[in-house]
C-alpha cells in the first residue's frame, strides 16, 4: 500500500493473530474439548496407560510447546494429519458463531493481517469460516507451512541439513546429531524429572511450533515480514507472547485485563481492539479498508 503527501503512513505493516482463543473466547468450550482428544489419542493411538496421561501431557507441553511436538521427541512415531484429524474431530465448533463486530474491526484496520497458529490448515479454515472471518485475512500460516513434509527437518532454511529443533522450557535452541530415539524407544520424561541425572538432557523434537522463536522467526519469512518492529502480534499465551517479543514483535495478550512481562498491550477481549489500540485507525480517511474478500486465502503449503 501507497501513501501519498500528507497521508500518515501507520505505526504497523502487518497485523499476526493467533487463532484459537484468540479470535474467539475460552469459554466456547473448544480448548477443553481438544485436550480430552489429545489424552485419548495419547491412549488410544500410541498405547500411553491412562494414569501417566496427566503428568505426561503437562510436561509435553511445558517443555516441547505443544503435546505432539513432544510426543515425537520423545520417541512416538505417528502419521500428522491423523493425529489433527483425531484431535480436532468432534469439536463443539457449532459453539463458534459469526462474529460481525470482530469482522467489522478486522476490515477497517488499513494494514495487512496473518494468522498464525500451531494448528492444521483443515482446522483453521473451519474456525474462520464458523466465525465468518476467512475473508479478513490475507494469509494462514499453520502446521503445514511451518514442517514442510518434503524436508527432512524445519530448519533447512538456516542451510544446516544436520540441526533440528529442540524447545525447552520457554526456549529454542539449535542442537546437532541425530535422534535420540530410534524405532520403539521411548525416552521417559517423567523419570527424566522426577529422578534427574547429571549429563541427562531432553530430546529434540523434529515439529517446529510456537512458542519456539525459530518458528515464529519462520512464520516472519513465510508471510514476507521483514520489519518485526512494525508487526503487532496478538496471542493469548504468555510464552508465545513473550516469545514474539524475544523475536522483535510488538506484542498484545488477549484474554487478560492486565499486561505481563513482555505484553505491550492487554486486551480482556479481542474486541476491545479500538479502544486499546487506536493508533491502528489513525491513518488519512483517504486510506482504503483492507478486504481480501476478492483474494483466495492463501497457506503457502508445500506439497
Amino acid at each position: 500500500m501507497e501513501y501519498g503527501h500528507g497521508m500518515r503512513r501507520p505505526k504497523y505493516d502487518c497485523l499476526l493473530f493467533d487463532l484459537d482463543d484468540t479470535l474467539y473466547p475460552l469459554s466456547t468450550g473448544l480448548a477443553v474439548s481438544v485436550t480430552k482428544n489429545i489424552e485419548d489419542y495419547m491412549v488410544e493411538k500410541l498405547g500411553i496407560e491412562q494414569s501417566k496421561i496427566a503428568e505426561l501431557g503437562n510436561l509435553l507441553y511445558k517443555n516441547y510447546g505443544t503435546t505432539m511436538a513432544g510426543l515425537r521427541a520423545i520417541g512416538y512415531d505417528f502419521d500428522y494429519d491423523e493425529y489433527h484429524s483425531f484431535v480436532h474431530g468432534g469439536l463443539p465448533y457449532e459453539n463458534l458463531k459469526p462474529d460481525p463486530v470482530l469482522r467489522s474491526l478486522l476490515l477497517s484496520v488499513p494494514v495487512r493481517k496473518v494468522i498464525f497458529t500451531n494448528a492444521d490448515k483443515v482446522h483453521a479454515l473451519k474456525v474462520l469460516n464458523k466465525l465468518d472471518l476467512e475473508d479478513c485475512f490475507e494469509e494462514i500460516i499453520c502446521f503445514e507451512n511451518l514442517n514442510p513434509i518434503e524436508k527432512s527437518n524445519p530448519c533447512d532454511d538456516n542451510d544446516d541439513d544436520n540441526n533440528d529443533i529442540e524447545f525447552v522450557a520457554g526456549s529454542a535452541t539449535i542442537i546437532s546429531s541425530s535422534n535420540t530415539t530410534n524405532g520403539s524407544e521411548i525416552f521417559d520424561i517423567i523419570g527424566h524429572f522426577s529422578q534427574p541425572k547429571d549429563g541427562s538432557v531432553l530430546p529434540k523434537t523434529p515439529i517446529l511450533c510456537k512458542p519456539s522463536e525459530l518458528a515464529i522467526q519462520r512464520a516472519l519469512k513465510i508471510a514476507n515480514i521483514v520489519h518485526p518492529q512494525r508487526t503487532l502480534f496478538f496471542e493469548d499465551s504468555v510464552r508465545n507472547v513473550q516469545a514474539g517479543k524475544r523475536v522483535g514483535l510488538d506484542t498484545v495478550l488477549v484474554g487478560k485485563s492486565q499486561r505481563v512481562e513482555g505484553a505491550d498491550y492487554a486486551l480482556e477481549s479481542i474486541h476491545n481492539m479500538k479502544e486499546t489500540l487506536p493508533q491502528l485507525w489513525e491513518v488519512d480517511d483517504k486510506v482504503s479498508e483492507v478486504n481480501y474478500s476478492d483474494v483466495a486465502v492463501e497457506t503457502y503449503v508445500t506439497a
